[in-house]
C-alpha cells in the first residue's frame, strides 16, 4: 500500500523517534514503505516521513547505479540505527528530499560513516559506507533525529530557501506522489 509522504511543516518530521521493540511486526510497514519509495522515485524513506516516530528507515539506491555503480544493489532496511563513527573527510553534494519537494541544496557531510543497526529480522550489523551510500544513509538517519537536510545548509542558503519552505508548510506546493500536508 502506498503511504502518504509527510511534507515539511508536519510535526512528525521534527518529533523525536523511539526505538523499535525487538520482535515488533514491521514487515508490512517495510513493504509499504518500499512501495511508497518506488512510487515516489526516491532513494530513501524514513518512518517519520510516513508519520511514524520510530527509528526505522529504508534505502534503495538501485536506480542510481548508472551514476553511482556502488549503489546498484544497495537496498537495505535500517532499524534502531546508530552512527558510531564519521570520517573527518567531508564532501559537499546537492541533496533533495521527498518531504521538501522542489528544493535542493548543497549539504556537507562526512564522506565515510560506520553505522550499527538491526535488519528486518532484528539481527545486528555494523557496516561502513562511503561516498553516495554514506550520503543516503546520513540523510535518512537525520530524519530519525528530527532533522531535514536544510538544517545543515549555510545561513545564507537558509535565507534563500525560507520562502520555499514556508510555501510547502502552507500547502502552496504540490508533489508528484501521494503526500500529506
Amino acid at each position: 500500500m502506498i503511504l502518504p509522504i509527510y511534507l515539511y511543516g508536519q510535526a512528525a518530521l521534527r518529533k523525536p523517534t523511539e526505538e523499535v521493540e525487538q520482535g515488533s511486526d514491521v514487515k508490512e510497514l517495510i513493504a509499504n514503505m518500499q512501495e511508497t519509495l518506488t512510487a515516489a522515485e526516491g532513494c530513501g524513506l524514513a518512518a517519520p516521513q510516513v508519520g511514524l516516530s520510530i527509528r526505522l528507515f529504508i534505502v534503495d539506491g538501485s536506480e542510481l547505479g548508472e551514476d553511482y555503480p556502488d549503489c546498484v544493489n544497495f537496498k537495505q532496511v535500517f532499524i534502531n540505527p546508530e552512527i558510531v563513527e564519521e570520517s573527518d573527510d567531508k564532501v559537499s553534494y546537492s541533496e533533495g528530499c521527498l518531504s521538501l519537494p522542489g528544493i535542493s541544496e548543497n549539504v556537507v557531510r562526512p564522506k565515510t560513516i560506520t553505522i550499527r543497526y538491526q535488519d528486518a529480522d532484528f539481527q545486528w550489523h555494523e557496516e561502513t559506507y562511503t561516498d553516495f551510500k554514506a550520503r543516503i544513509v546520513q540523510h535518512e538517519y537525520d530524519h530519525l533525529e528530527g532533522h531535514v537536510f536544510t538544517d545543515r545548509i549555510s545561513p545564507i542558503r537558509k535565507q534563500f530557501t525560507k520562502g520555499k519552505l514556508t510555501d510547502i508548510a502552507k500547502g502552496k506546493t504540490v508533489a508528484r506522489y501521494k503526500y500529506k500536508r
